[in-house]
């Protein structure tokens, strides 16, 4: 059977297990529509890439077929590297002629891969917030939230909690970006002055130095702009100092590996994340509580471990935008063509009301995101669980 899964020599041991239940899943060789994933399954972003590749193993478990055409996976590992991430974009469009690209688990990676969606002319589902002009980037849309939508939820908290100056610290790239211009364009409506503007590269061991530069500045809370496993970093070095104000995050730290690593330094933490997180919690009357349960059912059923990340649910949200405008474009060309490509990119650009289990979907041409105030809820850590904080 034609593998599923390549260049993975570097993966980590939860990655390889993937691989095995992937290389090993019935009926890929007849599939009439293909997938291609690019995702880090080893490197400083496999705390997230790995969850993803989870995620859609149990999205294709959860619907394998569009119209009665069974749908093939294509996975390969980025090794957490932007220029690999564009390298598989390019052979997944080339080499596996795949009818739509997904990925991948960090803001740099995902630009280069859009790049290669936007040259082929093959639509890419982004599964993280991307910064680009939609205008130049037509082939392009994500199922991530837009940051801004989640660091207003942010604010508006910190401002209920009576904080009034804010320190940061973030990744020194797009990510730590996007989430520090979010934070200066809400902070000053709420009252908030933003004091300090940290950066650590992921792969750093240490933020100490970063952390003394912000406690000095006395803020009375600090929001952090990591993700994953490198995202707990501030939370600890913060705790080392005896820092007694609020710590803040964002959807980035959804994630068991951040929880693990974080232990009690992350006690108490606010952030935003998608309903499906809480989702036994939420009100019966949330559009995503019932979805959000079934996709927990699937993945368990699946990868035989229970989900408590967001990533992995960003996946199987992908799948079901993919999947809903296939069954669209199918009536106006062939899968594998250039012209079902565009069919397909035109249905995701129309899709409306779509319920996933981060939010309810609408898409249009020129904006990448599909989501609204629906995909976002305030959660709190405590005792290592994520807790609704209406």
């Amino acid at each position: 059977m034609k593998r599923l899964i390549r260049n993975l020599s570097r993966c980590t041991t939860a990655a390889a297990a993937l691989a095995t239940f992937a290389i090993f899943l019935p009926g890929a060789q007849a599939a009439d529509l293909k997938v291609g994933l690019s995702v880090s399954l080893s490197g400083p972003n496999s705390s997230l890439g790995v969850p993803y590749a989870k995620g859609m193993q149990a999205a294709l478990a959860y619907k394998g077929e569009v119209n009665g055409r069974k749908i093939q996976l294509v996975v390969l590992d980025d090794g957490s590297d932007p220029t690999t991430a564009g390298r598989n974009a390019r052979k997944l469009v080339e080499e596996e002629k795949v009818d739509v690209l997904m990925g991948t688990s960090g803001v740099p990676a995902a630009i280069a891969m859009a790049q290669v969606g936007r040259d082929s002319k093959t639509a890419l589902i982004g599964l993280t917030p991307i910064l680009l002009d939609p205008a130049e980037n037509p082939w392009v849309m994500t199922v991530a939230q837009p940051t801004q939508l989640m660091i207003d939820a942010v604010v508006e908290r910190m401002k209920r909690n009576g904080v009034k100056s804010v320190g940061y610290i973030g990744f020194s790239d797009a990510w730590g970006d996007l989430v520090y211009n979010a934070l200066m364009k809400a902070a000053p409506a709420a009252g908030i002055t933003v004091l300090g503007n940290e950066r650590y590269a992921r792969a750093d061991a240490s933020v100490t130095g970063q952390v003394l530069k912000i406690v000095a500045l006395k803020p009375d809370a600090v929001m952090t702009g990591g993700a994953g496993t490198p995202g707990a970093l501030p939370f600890l070095a913060l705790q080392e100092r005896g820092f007694k104000g609020g710590v803040y995050g964002q959807h980035g730290l959804i994630n068991p590996d951040f929880v693990r690593v974080v232990g009690a330094a992350g006690q108490g933490a606010l952030m935003p994340t998608g309903p499906v997180i809480v989702a036994e919690q939420l009100p019966a009357d949330n559009a995503s509580k019932k979805i959000g349960l079934d996709f927990r059912a699937v993945f368990q059923k699946v990868n035989n471990a229970p989900t408590t990340d967001a990533f992995s649910a960003y996946s199987f949200d992908g799948w079901l935008v993919f999947a809903d405008a296939a069954s669209r474009a199918m009536t106006k060309a062939e899968p594998g063509t250039p012209e079902f490509r565009v069919a397909l990119r035109d249905a995701i650009f129309s899709t409306k009301e779509l319920v996933g289990v981060h939010g309810v979907y609408t898409f249009k041409p020129g904006s990448l995101y599909g989501v609204d105030e629906r995909a976002r809820v305030i959660v709190k850590l405590e005792n290592g669980q994520w807790k609704l904080a209406p």
